[in-house]
């Protein structure tokens, strides 16, 4: 027996099953993971990954099944059950009380003194070469730090199994490779480690081993040597099926010599950006690049009148909207996809089918106050099924969905009025790389329909894939324009950390 308990996995799940009334959402899940092993746990949005982890850390309950931790059952039907046994998530979207400060965050829940709490944070702070005043409110925080927030209380509970959801969705590349250093000590220490991921690399970058999680059952697993990505991409989709991503050579380059400009930024000056200039063409995909807090979300937020611009002008189809309000700019043919969904993009206790529609109350079809009903399912309908959004029913809430199709829906609104340009701010933070490639072709779309898109993305990636063409932010200025064909890896990274020489951008 004691063999046996010392050569144990550090957590082991066996036959979970889980449902929601009818609902089955976990079908007999095994998964186990060792001390010092990272688990990379990959799936579809709605797949059943946060029910899982939900129960692990004793949120919810299983129906059936059983959980061990090195070898002996356990009960985990409340969360304190599950922190006593040193299991801790790192949650993919943070929950921070936002009128209080970081440190008070952190360190709420100790019972140690707080100098010596705060020496520990300071440790572990300096281990994420990561600075942030302590004394600041946590909600004048970035997407940035508050996911850096969340990963400290984990680090401060010196967890034995940690689970990390998304944990690098909003981190600059720096702040990525620091996390991954941590990891990796983590690991050493013999701690077990649950990494969630929709970024394919990182599996191959950190974890040892990878299950794929698809309707409630996981379908593939093993070590992540026996993979590549392909098969992990295959692996994730519905069965029978094969990518859905329109191919770059499908895509007719754009030819700019005879267009107008949709959209002209001319030395436009805001809170925390100056003197940006550019052009944005028909049928165009410029991708913005950069890393966080380079000035990239108040330049594309500015535009939208969300901030008060400070100088310099827009034009969208030669007219002057320099200052209009957030209202004015919608009606005159741009909308925006957020990057933070949860304050800026959804309501959650109202139905899909009207949180898809909600930009529309003031179209004469869809109605002002009392929504045409058969007109609003109709433009629902067709948005969930050309995003393949997994969902029961148009009138289930949004708050029901995973974050991924929550976030399909706001893209769905956002095209819902037909802009001329759609402003996209990290379009596939939180989606798996099977839905990624449905958001992708919707992107591609709109190109070939002639609408222009301003796509802000810290996958630089995403924007080789996507983008016509790119600019690169650096300290509030675009540091740089690069062509289809200049865009690549080392040219965009060299630009975002300004190490670039700057180029000619068009309109100076």
């Amino acid at each position: 027996m004691t063999m046996k308990t010392a050569t144990a996995p550090r957590l082991q799940v066996k036959g979970i099953r889980k449902a929601f009334g009818q609902n089955v959402v976990l079908k007999g899940i095994d998964l186990s993971v060792d001390a010092g092993e990272v688990v990379a746990l990959i799936g579809g949005n709605g797949a059943g990954k946060s029910t899982l982890m939900k129960i692990i850390m004793g949120i919810y309950t299983c129906d059936e099944g059983e959980i061990l931790l090195d070898g002996q059952p356990v009960k985990l039907g409340k969360a304190s059950a599950s922190l006593a046994h040193g299991i801790y998530l790192v949650p993919q979207e943070p929950m921070l009380f936002p009128n209080m400060t970081v440190l008070e965050n952190i360190l709420m829940g100790f019972n140690e003194r707080e100098a010596d709490l705060r020496k520990r944070l300071v440790d572990c702070m300096a281990e994420l070469n990561f600075t942030l005043n302590l004394q600041r409110k946590a909600n004048t925080l970035s997407i940035a730090e508050q996911q850096m927030v969340e990963l400290l209380r984990g680090m401060m509970r010196n967890a034995r199994i940690l689970i990390l959801d998304e944990p690098t969705s909003s981190l600059t590349f720096n702040e990525v490779q620091a996390l991954f250093k941590t990891v990796e000590d983590l690991k050493k220490k013999g701690i077990a480690i649950i990494y969630i991921t929709h970024r394919l690399t990182e599996v191959f970058e950190i974890a040892t081993k990878v299950a794929i999680m698809r309707d409630g059952v996981i379908t593939l697993e093993g070590a992540v040597k026996d993979f590549t990505k392909e098969m992990l991409i295959q692996g994730l989709l519905p069965g029978g099926t094969e990518e859905t991503c329109i191919k770059e050579e499908q895509c007719a380059p754009l030819d700019y010599r005879h267009l107008k400009p949709v959209l002209e930024v001319k030395d436009f000056s805001g809170y925390g950006f100056a003197h940006c200039t550019f052009n944005l063409y028909p049928g165009e995909i410029l991708g913005i690049a950069g890393v966080v807090g380079a000035g990239r979300t108040e330049l594309i937020s500015t535009i939208f009148g969300r901030d008060k611009t400070l100088g310099g002008q827009v034009l969208l189809d030669g007219k002057d909207i320099t200052g209009l309000s957030t209202k004015q700019i919608l009606r005159a043919g741009i909308n925006f996809v957020p990057e933070d969904r949860h304050y800026h993009g959804i309501f959650k206790i109202r139905s899909i089918s009207s949180n898809t529609t909600s930009a529309l109350l003031n179209d004469e079809e869809v109605g002002k106050v009392n929504m045409n009903n058969r007109k609003q399912r109709e433009i629902a309908d067709k948005y969930a099924k050309e995003f393949r959004t997994k969902i029961v029913s148009l009138d289930d809430l949004m708050g029901s969905l995973s974050g991924g199709n929550q976030q399909k829906v706001v893209i769905a609104r956002a095209l819902s009025t037909h802009p001329k340009v759609v402003i996209l701010d990290e379009p596939t933070r939180g989606i798996d790389a099977a839905a990624r490639g449905d958001v992708y072709n919707i992107i591609r779309q709109l190109k070939e329909a002639g609408v222009a898109v301003l796509m802000v993305s810290s996958d630089m990636e995403e924007v080789m894939e996507l983008a016509d063409r790119a600019i690169t932010v650096f300290q509030g200025r675009i540091n740089g324009e690069f062509s289809r064909e200049e865009i690549t890896q080392d040219t965009l990274t060299s630009a975002a950390f300004g190490i670039a020489h700057e180029r000619k951008v068009s309109g100076e």
